[in-house]
């Protein structure tokens, strides 16, 4: 009996013994194909010496110091390498553990920012359906997807959520991309004018979005259109990249290649490669000045904050990145990767959509693709296919509620940014085997 408080309470898990390059060994020897980078996590696989030497060295100067008492160089240097590449005045890093805590950072610097500024009026933030911002209270409540917060509803603050940017399900089928973007950026200017422009703190949003329902990402100039509205009233947008930032899609940082500035970027999971637990929030000139010509701190902290082997870690991930010009191969094999489903699934009568960018793919199934009726929720086909993958050694992320929190299937993949052409083919192919093992079985 293990003592481990595992996620699942009634399923046996695997045990991981050894990482090597793209795939995972347990203890029986079996071989796992990573092909979602645990969740968009492992961009680097799981041995890369580079990030290893530079972890062990790290440990023989000094793993850890309270950042209430000492910075440290690989905090401070991560941080210059960090802003040197954010979007515009992106110039301040506030380093944690993960995805959750960096969220909640985000929102506790909105606030305070306001209320230094004072503005303190200003409480509201608006994020959108089926969106995914963390598991803490916070982070939870911000998100938007149903089934997370059901439970927990009592404990949650009050945010308000809008429409997501969902092509393939929210789009009209008369709706060219740029009158669907202005009819989603309507939505926000209404909620905005009924909440009073003066109390909105906030928009968040992810730029493509991740989890909750498969490498979505937005049409043309939809985030344009939302940054504007938050400029012309004064609202602070923050652009969850937790998922799909540090290089997932093709670009250091998502929201670039949406041609926008966020005034906040919350980052994780690819920045440290899953070598060491770390998050960051990106901070913009204007919001540290304030707080800097006001109370002069922030009034947030976490005990392992910059800690020094993580950001150690994570330094030596993103220079592996840079050098090695990893994020040309997350674009070539990305391409590769899509149409390689395209071929495989594109006439494949459950599978409705094929979408995402760079190495962030999500693939939607559905009873009807005419309809794109979802398939009954109680069957969840979604555990039923990472169970045949995971007998056929791949690692993918299936996941269910795509439509509502409660409706509908999805399989994400994100496999590292080492990947080849033989990768590719074998994920392809071990995908096919466990979809449709998963679809004989219902």
């Amino acid at each position: 009996m293990s003592h481990v408080l595992h996620r699942s309470l009634v399923q046996n898990y695997p045990t991981a013994v050894k990482g090597d390059g793209v795939y995972i060994l347990d203890a029986n020897n079996k071989r796992y194909i990573d092909a979602c980078g645990g969740a968009a996590v492992s961009c680097l696989g799981h041995s890369d010496t580079d990030v290893i030497e530079a972890i062990k060295a790290q440990i023989d100067q000094i793993a850890y110091a309270h950042s209430s008492f000492f910075t440290t160089e690989p905090m401070e240097t991560l941080a210059d390498f960090l802003a040197a590449r954010a979007p515009g005045t992106l110039n301040s890093v506030y380093f944690v553990s993960g995805g959750s805590e960096a969220v909640e950072s985000a929102l506790k610097l909105a606030r305070q920012y306001y209320v230094e500024k004072g503005e303190p009026q200003r409480k509201h933030i608006i994020a959108r359906r089926q969106s995914y911002h963390g598991n803490t209270l916070g982070a939870l409540a911000t998100g938007g997807n149903q089934w997370r917060r059901q439970q927990f509803e009592p404990l949650l603050i009050n945010i308000h959520h809008l429409s997501p940017c969902y092509a393939y399900r929210e789009q009209l089928a008369d709706e060219s991309d740029t009158a669907f973007a202005a009819r989603l950026a309507d939505e926000l200017e209404q909620k905005i004018a009924e909440l009073g422009a003066e109390n909105v703190m906030a928009f968040i949003a992810e730029p493509v979005v991740g989890a909750t329902m498969g490498a979505v990402p937005a049409v043309a100039d939809y985030f344009k259109r939302m940054r504007d509205i938050c400029s012309r009233h004064g609202i602070l947008l923050i652009a969850d990249e937790v998922m799909c930032g540090m290089g997932r899609t093709g670009a250091l940082f998502a929201s670039a290649q949406e041609g926008i500035e966020p005034d906040l970027i919350c980052i994780a999971k690819g920045l440290g490669g899953g070598y060491q637990p770390i998050g960051a929030t990106l901070v913009s000139d204007e919001i540290i000045q304030t707080l800097r010509q006001g109370s002069g701190f922030f009034q947030h902290g976490h005990t392992y904050i910059g800690h020094a082997t993580a950001c150690a870690a994570a330094l030596a991930v993103q220079k592996r990145i840079e050098s090695g010009q990893l994020l040309d191969n997350v674009v070539r094999m990305g391409e590769l990767l899509q149409q390689t489903l395209v071929d495989q699934f594109g006439d494949h009568p459950h599978i409705g959509d094929i979408r995402g960018r760079g190495l962030f793919r999500g693939i939607e199934l559905v009873k009807d693709r005419d309809s794109k009726t979802p398939f009954d929720s109680g069957l969840k086909l979604h555990a039923k296919i990472k169970a045949a993958a995971m007998q056929q050694g791949l690692m993918c992320y299936p996941m269910g509620g795509t439509l509502n929190g409660k409706d509908g299937d999805h399989i994400l993949l994100a496999p590292p940014f080492i990947i080849t052409e033989a990768h590719v083919d074998e994920i392809v192919t071990k995908l096919n085997l466990a979809i449709n093992q998963a679809l004989n079985a219902l």
